[in-house]
């Protein structure tokens, strides 16, 4: 009776020390974010996509640019080729099949958003690091530039930076999305610096007399990345909504052998009213990719926010 009573006094004193035991933010992060649907859900939306991007040329079965079934389209030129046997989502106003053109187009998407993001975030943290760590002028001249970026509508913006170049392409178009995003990097980024320049850590590192450099380089700039990371998150679905948008007005990449969702839905409008599905599906891709982006990101800044925890 002793030796079990023994075994649950040391149980219990193992789950207490357990339950005291410190957590990290990023575990504590974590076991809210497991048991969140709407994360669980975006997450599933969003790891489907990178993979249907990232296995798209072995998925599409035939090729993109082929119009195999041209010859449909030919003998009556107002139709467009229906589903059938082999392509179940028929073919587009030209005969190449849809399906295809679906899967290929994920992989452009994807390319698209994800570079744009990450040359946003590195313009972004140049620009918030500078302001956020040396302040005075330098603080000064950054953010009224940041503050002049951010007065133009996003989408607007990145218009006027794709019109600038004579021959649009694809890189024109991670470019102009890219630009956009830089000023929301920076002003966060430096609002997060800005915050810890007054830390006790910050603080006792100056006192010690640690360089300038390693204080900003190794305590200020690793513990403001966070919601800088967040950020990026919600930042994908715009760069993939705003990438399209261009596409679709003509300011992406002309050669429309190759596949994007957003050039597809410019190129449905010739036949919207009689072939409505040719739209739809570009429309729904890029609508539930961007909400699987949207509901991941939301429920990260949830998760990190110290008001949220329980």
């Amino acid at each position: 009776m002793s030796t079990r009573t023994d075994k649950i006094d040391a149980l219990a004193e193992q789950a207490a020390r357990t339950d005291s035991a410190g957590v990290s933010v990023a575990a504590a992060a974590w076991r809210r974010l497991r048991r969140n649907p709407v994360f669980l859900f975006g997450a599933a939306i969003v790891v489907a996509f990178v993979a249907l991007a990232l296995l798209s040329p072995w998925l599409a079965p035939y090729d993109p640019g082929e119009r195999m079934l041209g010859d449909q389209v030919i003998r009556a030129r107002d139709q467009i080729p229906p589903p059938q046997e082999g392509h179940p989502l028929g073919g587009d106003q030209v005969g190449r099949d849809l399906l295809s053109r679906i899967l290929i187009g994920s992989q452009q998407t994807l390319m698209v958003g994800v570079l744009a993001t990450l040359i946003g975030f590195t313009g972004g943290l140049v620009l918030g690091t500078l302001a956020g760590a040396l302040g005075g002028w330098v603080d000064t001249v950054v953010m009224r530039a940041v503050d002049v970026m951010l007065s133009i509508p996003g989408l607007l913006l990145a218009v006027s930076i794709g019109a600038l170049f004579s021959q649009p392409n694809q890189f024109t178009v991670i470019l102009a999305v890219a630009m956009v995003q830089v000023p929301i990097f920076a002003r966060l980024l430096r609002g997060s610096m800005l915050a810890q320049r007054h830390s006790d850590h910050v603080l006792a590192a100056r006192a010690l007399g640690v360089r300038q450099r390693a204080i900003v380089f190794r305590h200020m700039l690793p513990n403001s990345l966070g919601p800088v990371i967040v950020q990026s998150t919600l930042v994908l679905a715009i760069s993939i909504i705003d990438a399209a948008a261009l596409s679709f007005l003509g300011l992406g990449n002309p050669d429309d052998r190759i596949p994007e969702w957003g050039a597809m839905l410019g190129e449905a409008q010739k036949a919207i009213d009689s072939h409505p599905h040719l739209a739809y599906w570009p429309a729904a891709c890029i609508i539930v990719v961007a909400l699987g982006f949207t509901l991941m990101g939301e429920s990260l800044r949830e998760a990190l926010d110290p008001k949220s925890r329980r």
